[in-house]
């Protein structure tokens, strides 16, 4: 056991649309934080790409203006951790660690067909049973494939790939390591998740060489440290931090974090479970002794991204946060449907040629019907997974601890309720996707002894609990679960 340290953890929280420096203290309060939105980029329909120099510049620039404020403050930094998006593919020049293209979002889905192909070829058991995963373009490997096969990346020796993790962990280290951990390694196709390693069949599938791969390492250990000699002393992919930041460390808890996407995880504990479908079986993290936990996971593409729509595509909010005051000013949306698919359906239906869709619409809808059916659709979606969940674990998820930005919502969280018919708690700390990366960075340096240690700081904010009738409720998802069927398989490419 370490010998207990002072001073703050800060968590680099590398997300889809944005990087957030985030420090917490020994009792997991918040010391202070900073934010940048970093570009998008759609050269095609269905195409998303970021440029990796714009991730590493948001992550520059928060960190500096937050450790700026922590040295006014008197503060020491004891660890640094990071947690990330997961799946996104990045390749970069070990000699010189510039990118060698556009990172590949997880988002994107131009390797659909590559999907299908190894499908129709009768791969999928494989990478079933290997990675606990499915043959969709979500993941990592077919993303690889592609850059390497027409994305003019060179499969030589000079080739280093990672996903963001990876990428954020280079560049903090001035290029000394290159490694993940677990819980991102397992998102990729390419790792055995009963062994917490690479896999030679499943690289030789995806045309990917053993040499450009990262070092998998514990979640919780040190990485290596910054050129000013601060230890990297954590990593998992931002669903899994949020899972440890929930403190959900028993089997059967469960949390949803509402991101640009939203992600349903329960702790399924040391055993790896055989796949199930419609979910995902996922490594949750490995701490220091070498004990691997494991997850379910139901993955939601579009949730807080339809959010944005309303604001960036539609103009008819101003800000996220507007959506509240505008869905609350009507009681139900009379029937408006609005199936968020612009990427495709994940969790449980993985259908990655689904389009978004809104139906229902009437002479009198208008902007508050569409804003309340988004609302609507996220917590539609939500129960989709956790039925799929409750069925394949074979018990009920009680409770449910929602996180993330959406998660400031009190009518989405309300509308959870009814849905689920179970309370839905929302933490003090929001942010648990950060505070699981600081956490685990924590561990490792001795801020924290235990994984109790830190569930002692976990608080509760408020806790919602259904007010609608069950009936009512599945009357509602029952013909939400009809528009979804009318969304699929909309797009043949």
């Amino acid at each position: 056991m370490c010998t207990p340290m002072s001073g703050v953890v800060i968590a680099i929280d590398a997300g889809t649309t944005g990087v957030r420096a985030f420090a917490i203290d020994d009792t997991g309060a918040p010391v202070g934080w900073s934010y940048r939105e970093f570009p998008q980029h759609f050269p095609r329909p269905g195409w998303v790409e970021h440029d990796p120099r714009d991730i590493w510049a948001a992550v520059e620039s928060t960190l500096a203006e937050l450790r700026a404020r922590l040295d006014d403050a008197g503060h020491t930094v004891a660890a640094i951790g990071i947690t990330d998006q997961r799946e996104t593919t990045v390749v970069w020049s070990r000699p010189t660690g510039k990118p060698l293209a556009n990172a590949i979002v997880w988002q994107d889905r131009r390797t659909a067909a590559r999907c299908d192909e190894l499908r129709d070829a009768g791969r999928l058991p494989l990478v079933r049973d290997r990675t606990g995963l499915v043959l969709d373009p979500y993941f990592s490997a077919t993303k690889l494939e592609w850059l390497l096969t027409e994305g003019g990346v060179d499969a030589g020796p000079d080739l280093a790939f990672g996903t963001v993790d990876s990428w954020v962990v280079w560049n903090l280290t001035g290029g000394a390591v290159h490694a993940t951990d677990p819980s991102n390694a397992s998102r990729t196709m390419l790792c055995d998740i009963r062994r917490a390693a690479w896999d030679d069949e499943l690289c030789s599938l995806f045309g990917v060489p053993s040499s450009c791969l990262p070092e998998i390492r514990p979640s919780s250990s040190r990485l290596g440290v910054t050129p000013d000699g601060i230890p990297v002393s954590g990593i998992a992919g931002d669903q899994q931090a949020a899972l440890f930041g929930q403190a959900c460390f028993a089997p059967g808890t469960a949390k949803n974090t509402y991101g640009t996407g939203s992600f349903v995880l329960m702790n399924v504990g040391g055993a790896c479970p055989s796949p199930v479908d419609g979910l995902l079986t996922t490594i949750a993290w490995q701490l220091a002794d070498g004990a691997l936990t494991y997850a379910l996971e139901g993955a939601i593409f579009v949730t807080g991204a339809a959010v944005q729509w309303l604001r960036d595509g539609l103009g008819i909010i101003d800000d996220a946060a507007d959506t509240e005051a505008l869905a609350g000013s009507i009681n139900d949306t009379e029937g408006v449907y609005v199936v968020p698919a612009f990427t495709g359906l994940g969790s449980p239906w993985w259908d990655p040629y689904a389009r978004g869709a809104i139906f229902g619409l009437t002479r009198g809808a208008g902007r508050a019907h569409l804003a309340r059916a988004v609302l609507e659709s996220m917590a539609y979606q939500t129960r989709d997974v956790v039925e799929s969940m409750r069925d394949a674990a074979g018990r009920p998820i009680s409770a449910l601890r929602a996180d993330g930005g959406a998660a400031a919502n009190d009518l989405l969280l309300q509308i959870q309720a009814d849905q689920l018919q179970v309370p839905v708690t929302r933490p003090a700390v929001a942010e648990t996707t950060a505070l699981g990366a600081a956490y685990l960075a924590g561990l490792s340096e001795g801020v924290w002894s235990t994984p109790e240690d830190v569930a002692q700081h976990w608080q509760a904010d408020r806790e919602f609990t259904p007010t609608m009738p069950k009936q009512v409720a599945d009357t509602r998802h029952a013909q939400w679960r009809h528009a979804v069927e009318r969304a699929r398989a909309f797009s043949s490419d």
